[in-house]
């Protein structure tokens, strides 16, 4: 058998430069783009850094809001997008291991029984020609692909690489449902102050009615001055009923994403997270912004998983070698099948390459690189994209605030004014269209001073997203630590 398999290399030997013929084309030609090359010191400029920075896996809790807490914990223990993703790794990983196998000996076991009439002209010869018999057979037969050029390696790293994208990708789903259901809650919050500013001002336009209808009792106003007041109200009672619409849509919301149904929804109370006050980035941004985003080290995955494939589909130009091997008993009849006489034994190498394919190979390499390329640009896009969801959140968390400054100025005035034209209103000086010249100012402001609120709260939750959503591959149990190395295999391609 020795002097057999050394035959069989040597002829493996003898075809491999006609086999390797056709590799010569171009190689990959994208590479991995490295963070620290993306100019951002100018955007972040006099933004605090801190090593800290970076959010808690909990970072929800920073918001202080208990029942918040409680709809996440909720929300991560019985979410069926979580469940979803957790079954699409377990899938993964089953295909990774199939691909393992490969890499051993495979031992298959067999037994048949079969009745046959043997041909009276064929090639078996009397007394047995002509007459009915019973095949009897009970065989175990070996085969062990020998992976010299490690196309069955290559092909396992590569399904390993797409298992650990996925593994990864729960962990990415876990981050949009804690985002996704936490600038719902915020969404929810500024419904409520909406309609905070809402009910008030329905308040007023009814005291105000009031007030118009004893100056309209006195003659003091006409009957245009009482209807102007009185259409008023139904107005601002519509604008309660639309707010109430809105927070019932945003409790349903949340329920869904929970995976509950719409009765949970029923009992979310008024929220009472609040914004960050201070904004602050991690001292480290953006070198390891690639390791704390789970999308970008899924995408960096999915490249090394490519690049195994490119390997693979460069090792199925050379040469595959075997070893098969066959044991088992055979016997026409039952009488005699388990003796020695009835033994069969096989075994010897076997050697397969490909000599013409019409291009098949040569086309499936390519198009294996040009997914590697394809990928790796993806991730490149992705890289730069992640950096400008942090800037633009820096942006706004600036803008929010020089906003509130100059809107809380705005609203005191705005309220002075009001309340200045309903005294002068009140005492007969003023007339109503005073009144309503200078309630349409302070109703803005009100409202804008609600919604800039709660869009310091949205804001802090898209910093949380934009920064990873507290993902750290080297405390998730995760086997993703190697991916979040800028350049690990980005320059071994041919």
């Amino acid at each position: 058998m020795n002097a057999a398999i050394g035959r069989t290399l040597g002829l493996a030997a003898t075809f491999l430069a006609a086999g390797c013929a056709g590799l010569g084309q171009p190689g990959a030609r994208s590479s991995l783009r490295d963070a620290g090359g993306l100019a951002a010191a100018g955007t972040f400029a006099g933004v605090p850094a801190s090593d800290a920075a970076w959010p808690a896996d909990d970072w929800w809790r920073a918001f202080g809001d208990p029942q918040l807490d409680r709809l996440m914990a909720e929300a991560l223990a019985g979410s069926p997008t979580l469940r979803a993703a957790e079954a699409r790794t377990r899938a993964a990983l089953a295909v990774a291991d199939a691909g393992k196998a490969a890499l051993y000996p495979q031992v298959n076991g067999a037994a048949s029984s079969t009745r046959e009439r043997f041909a009276e002209h064929g090639t078996t010869p009397p007394p047995v020609a002509g007459t009915w018999n019973t095949i009897h057979q009970v065989q175990a037969s070996l085969s062990w692909e020998l992976d010299f050029w490690g196309r069955s390696r290559a092909a396992y790293e590569s399904a390993l690489g797409a298992a650990r994208a996925a593994e990864v990708d729960a962990r990415a789903a876990r981050v949009a449902l804690t985002t996704g259901i936490a600038q719902a809650y915020a969404r929810l919050e500024r419904a409520f102050l909406q309609l905070d500013v809402a009910r008030k001002a329905l308040d007023a336009r009814e005291h105000v009615y009031a007030l118009t209808r004893e100056r309209s009792a006195a003659g003091i106003d006409s009957r245009i001055e009482l209807r102007q007041a009185e259409a008023a109200i139904p107005a601002a009672r519509e604008r309660i009923a639309r707010l109430e619409e809105t927070i019932a849509l945003t409790r349903n919301q949340i329920a869904a994403l929970m995976g509950e149904g719409s009765d949970r929804g029923l009992a979310i109370a008024r929220p009472k997270a609040d914004g960050l006050a201070t904004l602050t980035l991690p001292s480290t941004l953006p070198a390891e912004l690639l390791g704390r985003r789970p999308d970008l080290v899924a995408r960096r995955w999915r490249v090394e998983a490519l690049r195994h494939g490119i390997d693979a589909a460069k090792a199925a130009f050379y040469p595959n070698v075997n070893l098969v091997g066959l044991v088992g008993l055979q016997s026409l009849g039952a009488a005699g099948l388990f003796t020695a006489a009835s033994r069969t034994l096989a075994a010897g190498p076997a050697v397969t390459l490909p000599i013409f394919e019409g291009g098949k190979l040569r086309a499936n390499l390519a198009g294996k690189r040009a997914e590697y390329d394809d990928a790796v640009e993806q991730y490149n896009q992705a890289l730069a994209e992640a950096l400008r969801e942090v800037a633009d959140q820096v942006a706004s968390f600036r803008s929010v605030r020089s906003q509130r400054t100059e809107e809380s100025r705005a609203i005191g005035a705005a309220r002075e004014a009001y309340e200045l034209a309903l005294l002068r209103y009140r005492e007969g000086v003023g007339n109503y269209l005073q009144v309503l010249s200078a309630e349409a100012p302070l109703l803005e402001q009100e409202s804008l001073e609600a919604d800039l609120r709660s869009r310091e709260l949205a804001i802090s939750i898209n910093l949380v997203r934009a920064l990873g959503g507290g993902f750290r591959p080297e405390s998730e149990g995760l086997a993703v630590a190697r991916a979040s190395q800028p350049g690990a295999h980005d320059h071994d391609l041919p």
